[in-house]
């Protein structure tokens, strides 16, 4: 399927065996889409392996403030056993402890923190989450943000570019082209901006190539990542769906790798 490019899937959710296909099951509850896996990290691994994926960003996604401790060292665990690995830590607005934490995940490895307000409720520019804005900042650490959904305020691109207006140095993916099915209000929203990244995931099987073609070359590919957001879809399908653009080879080199391996400083 792909001889020629080496791939990082930036935008993968794992989660414990024994909790996998319940939590696989809610992610599809809540978008009304059914999940082509269940969420184990062996099924990731083989679901990449077809199509020459070399690294996965791995995460998943703290509801309550008693989670976050729990998630993070099973990430953390995962990146030990496998050095294909990359993991984001997971970060609740309730959580009293932030600047100890991300220390701690940090000297263990991990580049970064995930954040789904939609999920956890809360908008992404609530103060509360500004220590966390603050100390991965400070300490160069990821945000990978998941950004859009029409049917909620919480993640809106305006909440996205306030987050950036308040963190200017912050380095920041803005998931899903920038607003998953708000892909418009996204590209008016964040023209003109240059201190955000965006990732591909969840977006390819709505967006016309043409679109999603345009939306990338107006932002500019070095600030694009391939990311297939599994478990929710699948990595051949979502390649086959990237290389549809028609991208150039430096385009298509850039976000399916390049970009990943420079922004994580790999």
């Amino acid at each position: 399927m792909n001889g020629l490019y080496k791939i990082a899937d930036s935008h993968t959710h794992i989660y414990p065996d024994k909790i996998a296909m319940k939590a696989s099951k809610s992610i599809g509850d809540f978008y009304g889409i059914p999940m082509f896996y269940n969420g184990t990290v062996k099924e990731l691994l083989e679901n990449g392996s077809g199509i020459n994926i070399k690294k996965y960003l791995v995460c998943s996604v703290s509801t309550t403030p008693q989670q976050v401790m729990s998630i993070n060292d099973f990430i953390i665990s995962q990146c030990l056993e496998h050095e294909e690995f990359v993991g984001l830590a997971a970060m609740h607005q309730d959580f009293n402890d932030v600047e100890k934490e991300l220390e701690r995940v940090a000297e263990q490895g991990l580049k970064g923190i995930k954040m789904h307000h939609d999920f956890q409720k809360v908008y992404s520019d609530d103060e509360r989450f500004f220590r966390t804005y603050k100390k991965a900042e400070e300490a160069g650490m990821v945000c990978l943000l998941h950004a859009g959904d029409d049917r909620y305020d919480y993640t809106r691109p305006k909440r996205i570019i306030s987050v950036m207006e308040k963190f200017p140095n912050l380095k920041c993916i803005a998931a899903h082209f920038g607003g998953y099915k708000c892909w418009e209000e996204a590209y008016k929203t964040y023209k003109g901006t240059d201190n955000l990244y965006f990732d591909t995931s969840s977006s390819l099987y709505s967006l016309k190539p043409d679109e999603a073609r345009d939306i990338i070359r107006e932002f500019g590919s070095d600030r694009f990542l391939f990311g297939t957001d599994y478990p929710m879809w699948d990595a051949k399908t979502e390649l086959e769906r990237f290389l549809s653009l028609n991208l150039t080879e430096r385009e298509n080199s850039s976000i399916l790798y390049d970009n990943f391996i420079n922004l994580f400083n790999l």
